[in-house]
């Protein structure tokens, strides 16, 4: 049998391609998440798992789950990689998150920056079948 005639971009198990997946910082690895973020996860996911435990107190122990199947469902319902992106509305109504105001309503939405890189169809796909390693949107520049 024939080896694979293809260089592997991972040394050490990073992946050292620059041009492709930018270049590596250590800060995020050593700091941790501000104390704020920290408190404001842990209150979401309380506020989550009291939200469930009302539910199923009132319609049946079925119901959450039946959502979080609905959740898993249309979590996975995505555009091919291209120029326009996923809006996730289904999700968005599940969840209740179509009345939170983020920063993007009153800044701007970053995929609208002049400094913003297009995606490359072709490695998002990849990425997303599983043939390619990396993060399948470029970040900003």
């Amino acid at each position: 049998m024939e080896a694979a005639k293809t260089i592997a971009h991972e040394i050490g198990g990073l992946q050292n391609d620059a041009l492709r997946f930018g270049l590596q910082g250590v800060k995020s690895d050593i700091v941790g998440s501000h104390p704020l973020e920290t408190s404001y996860q842990s209150a979401r996911k309380t506020q989550e798992e009291m939200k469930r435990k009302i539910l199923a107190d009132t319609y049946g122990t079925a119901f959450p789950l039946k959502m979080d199947l609905d959740k898993q469902i249309l979590s996975r319902f995505q555009r091919p990689a291209g120029a326009i992106p996923s809006s996730m509305l289904g999700l968005e109504a599940l969840t209740g998150s179509l009345d939170d105001f983020g920063f993007e309503d009153y800044l701007n939405d970053p995929r609208e920056s002049e400094y913003f890189r297009p995606v490359d169809m072709h490695h998002g796909m990849e990425v997303r079948r599983g043939l390619s390693k990396g993060p399948a949107c470029p970040s900003f520049i």
